[in-house]
């Protein structure tokens, strides 16, 4: 087993490399994919990263640092000459080419771009006009392309001719005399029609909801892919002239930043999503996006400090009400959380609307009645059944069914309030145009945190005469 290990392309690559042997380097990028020679890019000390790209030359570099951290992608240009990075750029399709330009500083930026011909640099700035999080700034313009006018001789020999510079010929898109997108047509539909078929007559139209402006966001626009189980989505203008395309690779590439910005919003982790991974980004950088939001709920946090104080006196007449304390504030916080993030995946997915909010603060109401009021029976039971046997104290007039009573309508208010709690943070968040996702777990918790002390002690002062 280990001599097999030994033997794979990557861990040979990795010993040409500690060894400085370029002409090895060069050999074996030729045998590795470009996704894992960009991942042994990254795990090679920062001194050995001139020794790869001079290696492999700006050819294969060009694959490589598109799968770069937005971060490294500067650094890894500079590594190479202009005249080399005339040919890198030229190797890069034009959305991979605008990926790299975002990431890099303005006056590089402008740099770069002096190095392009004048047909790909007009291209690449006008797609820069989009921002990079949109249909616009992630698209293509490297797509099938056929006039509805044409046969479908003409077709095959303009795709015959264009197929060297388009990135894919799964579907191919028809537009009309002033280019509007009208229908798409197939490899296929090609193949088994006669060569005099007007291709008018063999498309498919593409409905106004698989089609997304450049101006959309881009997670709505991966989403459209999924919804309608495309392959590749059309990105048009106000006016609905083709503009590009969104591949499913893209989308798949941006619903796993969405998600993993999503997560890390969720979990309290602030600033933007590093593309770096977990090892590779320094302390400082995780320091910096974590102090902000615990110093924030260290702050909220106080506020329950605040509520045990004003109730230390119900606290010490039934000091047995510290044994249910824990477990009312944690369901609260548990059945929040997970109120909140039913309702951000949901308006992630596109299921919820501005108008839905009503219903679904309806229908999280009914759900937190229904499992506060099952685990308050629930613990009510063990409390009037089995807590005896503890032999616990009580003050009198204050029995185990009454005391049970009070912590099982206290969890249920608890577990109610928190459902909706959970669900009206991210509502309200976007009804004042914040991200949802921001309004993380942690928060949430720490909000049901006081709430469910209030009511858990304002329950027992009033059932049990305190």
């Amino acid at each position: 087993m280990p001599e097999e290990i030994a033997s794979l392309p990557t861990a040979d690559l990795t010993l040409a490399i500690e060894a400085g042997d370029q002409s090895a380097i060069n050999a074996l990028a030729q045998e590795v994919h470009y996704a894992d020679l960009a991942q042994i890019y990254q795990d090679t000390e920062e001194e050995k990263h001139g020794l790869i790209l001079k290696s492999i030359g700006p050819e294969i570099a060009s694959d490589v640092i598109v799968q770069l951290p937005d971060s490294m992608i500067e650094e890894a240009l500079d590594h190479f000459s202009p005249s080399e990075l005339k040919v890198l750029f030229r190797e890069l399709t034009d959305d991979d080419r605008v990926d790299v330009l975002q990431d890099v500083g303005d006056e590089a930026r402008q740099r770069y771009l002096g190095l392009l011909g004048p047909e790909d640099e007009e291209l690449t700035r006008s797609l820069l006009r989009y921002e990079e999080d949109t249909a616009g700034g992630r698209m293509t313009t490297q797509f099938g392309r056929l006039f509805a006018s044409m046969t479908v001789k003409e077709a095959i020999e303009t795709l015959r001719r264009d197929q060297e510079i388009t990135e894919t010929l799964s579907r191919i898109f028809v537009v009309d005399s002033k280019g509007h997108l009208i229908g798409r047509v197939r490899l296929r539909d090609l193949a088994f029609n006669s060569w005099n078929t007007p291709i008018r007559e063999i498309m498919k139209e593409v409905g106004p909801e698989q089609r997304a402006l450049a101006t959309t966001d881009q997670e709505e626009a991966a989403n459209l892919l999924l919804k309608y189980d495309l392959i590749v989505l059309p990105v048009v203008d106000e006016f609905d002239h083709l503009l590009g395309i969104i591949t499913h690779d893209d989308a798949m590439e941006i619903l796993q930043e969405e998600s993993t910005e999503d997560m890390e919003k969720l979990a309290g982790i602030a600033g933007e999503t590093v593309e770096e991974t977990y090892l590779q980004a320094s302390v400082l950088t995780h320091f910096k996006r974590r102090f902000v939001w615990l110093f924030f709920l260290a702050l909220l946090a106080i506020a329950s400090g605040y509520v045990m104080m004003r109730f230390e006196g119900t606290l010490m007449k039934i000091f047995l009400l510290s044994l249910y304390l824990p477990m009312v504030v944690a369901a609260g916080g548990n059945t929040g959380g997970q109120a909140s993030t039913m309702v951000i995946r949901a308006m992630s997915l596109g299921e919820l609307t501005e108008g839905t909010s009503i219903r679904v603060i309806w229908k999280e109401f009914r759900l937190g009645m229904i499992l506060g009021c099952t685990l308050g029976c629930s613990i009510a039971a063990l409390t009037i059944f089995v807590l005896p046997a503890f032999q616990p104290e009580l003050p009198s007039g204050v029995t185990f069914t009454r005391f049970g009573l009070t912590v099982a309508i206290a969890l249920a208010a608890q577990i109610t309030t928190s459902t909706v709690i959970g669900a009206l943070l991210p509502l309200g968040a976007r009804a004042i145009r914040l991200d949802p996702a921001v309004v993380a777990a942690p928060a949430i918790t720490t909000v049901v945190d006081v709430s469910g002390m209030i009511i858990y002690f304002t329950i027992a002062q009033a059932i049990l005469g305190l």
